[in-house]
């Protein structure tokens, strides 16, 4: 029988799940090229710090893939209640910026807890429904305490306001709870309910220029210089890419500066406008990519924890890719959710590298587990 013969890569980094982390750096190398150009030309004021926010949350990520089933089984809901407790701070103590309440501030650093409470909210499901008899799965006590984990920071967040925030804990919290099994007719009816009050909540939840976005998004050419100046101008810079774009630094939408945030919420058309259709297909590979891989760990996991919590990742992700593409479009809502891992923003880069430690993290643990698996 012949030897093995011998990698020339060295075991730890062949072992990296390198199917997920080449799309990673490579969108974030392509967010920095659109962040220099959309900075004028410039590596300040975006990208460089677009580089280093992306070099720090990386080793925060493989900081969470190495840690241990029991540390996280006993840390899951300590670090829910940790960051609830900075929710109600920002309350008290909150830096405000935009007209709105959001952050905490520690010195040089300044955090938006809302963003932490995503896969926070994530984990701590999935440890739940992990730990409850199947028996109990379509009755009171699968609904009650899991729809309190989503309830009490969605509350916190809304009093900050942050609408787009609160729906995306929502989403992810709820993904969690159709796949842990519960009864679809429960989602049916929480859906309907849903469209039933819709009225009601536009007309005396939303504030102004929350239901100024719901008009703008359903007639966006009303008022073409006003509320639906953002979206407009997105279209422009999107349809005027063609199939290979204008060019490296060519864009003279964000560069004449008649496209609103071309750094942060509208960075997919600050792209498309330079490199076009090609740019976009690109862009959107990679992100294809990564959905499939979360998904990959999800269904290869061995127990309800991995499987939910890589679940409820992937949808967290999803959620910050299809809004925002969405938005930048006209077919959603303007609102500032930033694109992963190319719009300029530390909060949204923490959330979705969290989100990558989680499903390293669970790969390593299918990895490592025996077939029969163990239960969190």
């Amino acid at each position: 029988m012949k030897p093995a013969t011998r990698s020339i890569i060295p075991e730890p980094i062949a072992r990296q799940p390198w199917e997920v982390l080449i799309p990673v750096m490579l969108l974030t190398a392509f967010g920095g090229l659109v962040l220099y150009s959309a900075g004028g030309g410039s590596m300040e004021p975006f990208a460089t710090s677009h580089f280093i926010r992306f070099g720090v949350f990386m080793v925060m990520a493989a900081i969470i893939a190495a840690m241990p089933r029991e540390a996280v089984r006993v840390l899951t809901y300590p670090s829910y209640l940790l960051v609830l407790l900075m929710l109600m701070g920002v309350e008290i103590v909150g830096a405000v910026g935009g007209g709105s309440q959001r952050w905490l501030e520690f010195g040089p650093i300044r955090i938006q807890p809302s963003e932490i409470m995503k896969p926070a909210v994530v984990l701590a499901m999935a440890r739940f429904y992990a730990t409850l008899p199947n028996g109990m799965i379509g009755t009171w006590r699968s609904l009650v305490p899991s729809g309190m984990l989503i309830v009490l920071p969605i509350s916190l967040v809304l009093m900050q306001p942050d609408l787009g925030t609160s729906v995306a804990i929502a989403f992810g919290g709820v993904v969690v709870m159709f796949l842990a099994g519960l009864p679809l007719w429960w989602f049916l009816l929480a859906g309907g309910g849903a469209v039933a009050a819709a009225p009601l909540i536009y007309f005396f939840a939303l504030r102004d220029y929350q239901r100024a976005r719901v008009t703008t998004f359903l007639d966006p050419e009303n008022d073409p210089l006003g509320a639906g100046y953002h979206i407009a101008q997105s279209k422009i810079a999107i349809g005027s890419g063609g199939l290979f774009g204008k060019g490296f630094n060519n864009g003279t939408q964000s560069h004449l500066e008649y496209l609103p945030e071309p750094h942060t919420d509208f960075v997919f058309a600050t792209m498309a406008e330079e490199w076009g259709l090609m740019g976009g297909v690109f862009v959107l590979v990679m992100y294809a990519l990564i959905l499939r891989w979360g998904m990959k760990v999800s269904r290869e996991s061995q127990d309800r924890f991995c499987a939910l919590l890589a679940a409820g990742a992937t949808a967290t992700i999803f959620f910050y890719i299809a809004i925002n593409l969405l938005m930048v479009m006209g077919m959603a809502p303007a609102k500032g959710i930033p694109l992963p891992w190319m719009s300029h923003g530390g909060s949204s880069m923490m959330t979705n590298m969290i989100c990558i430690g989680l499903l390293m993290m669970v790969n390593r643990w299918n990895r490592e587990a025996p077939k029969s698996g163990l239960s969190v």
